[in-house]
């Protein structure tokens, strides 16, 4: 597999939809993990990135603008002990509750399936990034209709152990832009991670879309001490300034 430069990835496709990035930096020494969501709708762009806890929630920018929160308002990065969840619904409690009782990654989402948005059947996307005693592990899952026909539910889950330093995975929501929105097709792609943790953030944020991007997480945990550094970037707090 050939490696992508994911900043071309994103600038040459206008709408990927919602996305996560997980694998290593340069150095070896870090975990990095960046989520990032677009919107179509006034409803989806209506949205800004706040911290949780240790994680964040989506919320809307303007509340009296808020149409159907079903499906648009989550908690996309929950960290469990020494694991840390990503994902682009409110699946992100399900797979914590199911860590919790003692589940894998993949049996959690077991009680999952897409998105019940037709005719898209959005994706479920989601990853889990462990880091423990020195060692990096993730995993990444796709929940996806089978081209379309929401009568069944094709499961994807793919792992990865130590993975190379400068090396990452990303995996989106749709393949591109249409009607409806066709779903994301294949493994995660292998591209480059580069740069420390505003480098790497700002080379996201300026190749997605202009008109259709909303927010950006991006978050570098030290493989070593556990402790992490956290970007957020909203596009409509930027339109405040």
């Amino acid at each position: 597999m050939n490696m992508l430069s994911l900043e071309k990835e994103l600038e040459n496709n206008t709408y990927p939809g919602r996305g996560i990035v997980i694998g290593k930096s340069e150095d070896g020494k870090t975990a990095v993990t960046a989520y990032f969501i677009m919107g179509r709708s006034s409803n989806s762009r209506n949205r800004v990135f706040v911290e949780e806890g240790e994680g964040i929630r989506t919320q809307a920018f303007d509340p009296s603008k808020l149409e159907d929160p079903s499906l648009i308002i989550y908690a996309p990065v929950r960290v469990l002990g020494h694991q840390t969840i990503v994902t682009n619904g409110d699946q992100t409690d399900t797979i914590y509750d199911g860590l919790k009782e003692g589940l894998t990654f993949e049996q959690s989402l077991r009680s999952r399936e897409f998105e019940p948005d037709a005719p898209n059947y959005t994706p479920r996307i989601s990853g889990l990034m462990e880091i423990k005693d020195g060692k990096f592990d993730y995993s990444m899952s796709i929940l996806k209709s089978n081209h379309g026909n929401p009568e069944s539910c094709n499961r994807y889950t793919f792992s990865y152990e130590n993975p190379a330093a400068g090396e990452g995975r990303f995996i989106h929501t749709y393949m591109h832009d249409g009607n409806p929105l066709p779903s994301f097709e294949g493994e995660p792609k292998l591209v480059e991670i580069q740069g420390d943790i505003d480098t790497f953030a700002n080379k996201v944020w300026n190749s997605l879309n202009e008109e259709n991007k909303v927010s950006l997480f991006v978050r570098f945990i030290d493989i070593a001490t556990g402790n992490y550094e956290t970007r957020i970037i909203n596009k409509n707090h930027e339109s405040e300034e």
